[in-house]
């Protein structure tokens, strides 16, 4: 079996445990060929958690989970270091890795804890290593950060700083499902509840697939066209004057460099998933939405409006035009 069938089955097995999601398993795919962290937003009972447990059962991971909380340590994070009061190496101190040491790492509910912490995750995030006591220790290869956020309830949270939600690759938005769907739903509990422990163990997809792909992925082609358009959409952010009279009411600050980038990987990993060895501007448009979100400021005149990211990058989309 390729690395696309190989990525495929997970993405299978994904759907077949977390239904009507399908955009949102997608997503988390596309972020996780190209190795960047995810932010997933939405309500209460929706399946951010069950998304992410999905995606570890399926790829042969080490799993961590995170429950942020008002009184949680850098340390409850990372690690510390521990004194030896007896046995070998008596006297000294030793390194005890934290949940952070893993493949998989979800952070539930990032805005529940105070900077510090958050701060903790997020070097981790972008310098794929931890620092104790002057000491550096590295990541695992395979490592990603999936964190959430509830939207709801933000009393005694501690939002994100707008710089540091820039360093995840996408901001994904999980919505209810259809009726259709919540009945399937209904109905994959009931089984799962009736089958207990009796679930046969599936075999995880090796490890080795994330990084076959990733080299597949590299050599994924951007024409001058396409690269033209990224810039463009990442221009219209910062100059939006130039581009019709709704932008300039709504967005105050647009995108950084990284959104360039975020564009550039996501939708090079959305035509590898589609089969192609090239990008389109379908592919950057497909995930403009998930990469732009979490980077643009909005107006008072676009919240007083009424008008939300998602519109904001609509019109954005409708605005700037594919270079000829």
């Amino acid at each position: 079996m390729n690395a696309r069938d190989q990525i495929a089955e997970i993405r299978r097995r994904m759907n077949a445990s977390v239904i009507g999601q399908e955009r949102v398993v997608e997503r988390l795919l596309i972020a996780l060929l190209a190795n960047g962290n995810v932010l997933i937003e939405g309500l209460p009972g929706l399946a951010k958690t069950r998304a992410i447990k999905s995606l570890s059962k399926a790829l042969e991971s080490e799993f961590s989970r995170i429950q942020f909380t008002p009184d949680l340590l850098p340390s409850d994070v990372t690690g510390g270091e521990i004194y030896l009061s007896q046995g070998a190496g008596a006297g000294t101190f030793q390194f005890r890795q934290g949940p952070v040491f893993g493949n998989l790492v979800l952070a539930d509910e990032i805005n529940r804890a105070p900077a510090k912490v958050q701060s903790a995750l997020l070097e981790a995030m972008e310098e794929r290593q931890v620092t104790v006591s002057g000491k550096r220790y590295k990541l695992p290869d395979l490592f990603m950060v999936l964190a959430t956020q509830n939207p709801i309830e933000q009393e005694g949270t501690y939002p994100l700083p707008e710089a540091q939600m820039d360093r995840f690759l996408m901001h994904i938005r999980i919505d209810y499902p259809s009726d259709a769907d919540e009945a399937k739903v209904l109905r994959l509990v009931r089984a799962e509840q009736a089958q207990g422990a009796q679930t046969a163990a599936v075999e995880p997809v090796p490890q080795q697939a994330i990084f076959a792909a990733r080299g597949e992925i590299d050599g994924v082609k951007s024409v001058e066209a396409v690269e033209t358009y990224i810039v463009a959409l990442i221009a219209a952010t910062r100059r939006p004057s130039e581009f019709g009279d709704k932008l300039k009411d709504w967005i105050t600050i647009g995108a950084s460099p990284r959104g360039s980038l975020a564009l550039d990987r996501s939708s090079r990993v959305h035509a590898w998933l589609r089969g192609r060895d090239h990008v389109l501007p379908e592919d950057v448009r497909s995930v403009a939405h998930d990469c732009l979100r979490h980077r643009l400021a909005l107006s008072y005149e676009a919240t007083a409006e009424g008008v939300g990211k998602d519109a904001v990058i609509d019109e954005l989309l409708k605005q700037v035009a594919v270079a000829a």
